[in-house]
């Protein structure tokens, strides 16, 4: 059996029941993230903060819970490598 890449960026993905499940377990500053980008996205750790008025500190560990719960998966900015952007894996 083969795969294609549109079959593993497939697996990837979340349903919509396995990120509410995730998400519930979760504190309230991850839940805030998770809906700023829900809303936009990729987004910096700095813009994360921005938009969700949440100090740079406790976005931080929101992004830490949220990727070690594989809700949210980061790459490297393609307007500045040396930044890392955040997306939901929805």
């Amino acid at each position: 059996m083969s795969t294609t890449a549109a079959d593993s960026v497939g697996d990837d993905r979340l349903t919509t029941t396995e990120y509410r499940e995730r998400l519930r377990e979760l504190p309230p500053s991850a839940k805030l993230v998770a809906k700023v980008l829900e809303g936009e996205s990729p987004l910096s750790q700095g813009q994360l903060a921005e938009e969700s008025l949440l100090p740079d500190r406790t976005v931080r560990y929101a992004l830490n819970r949220l990727e070690e719960s594989d809700i949210v998966d980061s790459r490297y900015s393609f307007k500045d490598a040396r930044k890392q952007v955040y997306f939901l894996r929805t």
